[in-house]
């Protein structure tokens, strides 16, 4: 835990998945990435499904909540999940106040609801007192799916939403004092990546922008990106600016590097400058 301007934070992994490794780091040759990233005999790599946590002034903010534990044995087979309940941690759900979704992804938003168990199961929300914060465009974006996406918007999750206290989002808003979101649409239409500021300091949780710390590379981008050229765009911007203020990136799907600082390199590149422990 760090005590960050009139905020704690501190990180909650939710569990793990496997993700095709040539699918994470897209045109990068597996020669490449397999370095850094090992592939199981699948060509799986492992994927963390990390949370911040933001508590201060009478809030308990959760950012993303991994991929739930609901999904079926062949599901959980194919995508490797292997889910840790919050309260294994010693978090309480009760006691969150708020949820912030990047987007609403499986391994990003499954966690929002629980399948109560019976003859009929039946879905209930995994944060029933918190209200649930996401932009309007990525709402959208999983209600009518495009056939590249649909497999990662569920109907449960959006059925799990219309029980919920909803706030939409729309582009860069401050959704509370000194916490931000900001609307990216390379990787999906209506991500929001999030920033919780200090006077000129800032941490920030770009999500599925960058979701390894390897990703810091502008070259490295995700075959699941459905605009990888916007992408781009909005990772050169980002990555600047991180850069120039000094941000605390953190980083949701790497299982080893939590959180650190970028800076550009001799060549002027960008790369990790030094690993933070939150």
């Amino acid at each position: 835990m760090m005590t960050f301007g009139r905020f704690r934070l501190s990180l909650l992994n939710h569990g793990f998945l496997r993700l095709d490794g040539g699918a994470m780091f897209g045109t990068v040759p597996k020669a490449v990435w397999s370095r850094v990233m090992p592939a199981d005999e699948d060509n799986r790599i492992l994927l963390a499904t990390r949370s911040l946590l933001i508590e201060g002034e009478d809030r308990v903010v959760m950012i993303d909540v991994g991929t739930g534990g609901h999904w079926p044995a062949k599901f959980r087979l194919i995508y490797g999940v292997e889910y840790v309940s919050p309260r294994a941690s010693g978090l309480d759900p009760e006691k969150i106040t708020d949820l912030v979704i990047s987007h609403l992804h499986f391994d990003h938003a499954g966690g929002i609801f629980e399948m109560k168990p019976g003859s009929s199961p039946e879905i209930e929300l995994s944060y029933p007192r918190a209200r649930i914060h996401v932009q309007a465009a990525n709402i959208e974006t999983a209600r009518h799916p495009n056939p590249r996406e649909r497999a990662s918007y569920t109907k449960e999750t959006l059925d799990a939403l219309g029980r919920a206290d909803l706030s939409r989002t729309s582009g860069s808003q401050e959704i509370f004092r000194d916490i931000w979101v900001h609307r990216s649409d390379g990787h999906t239409r209506g991500l929001q990546w999030i920033e919780i500021r200090d006077g000129a300091a800032s941490v920030v949780y770009p999500s599925d922008m960058i979701p390894f710390s390897h990703h810091v590379a502008l070259p490295y981008t995700m075959g699941y990106d459905i605009n990888a050229e916007k992408l781009l765009e909005e990772k050169e911007d980002f990555l600047g600016r991180a850069a120039a203020q000094n941000w605390l990136v953190v980083f949701e799907h790497d299982p080893n590097v939590p959180a650190a600082h970028i800076q550009k390199d001799a060549a002027g590149r960008y790369a990790v400058r030094n690993l933070v422990e939150i």
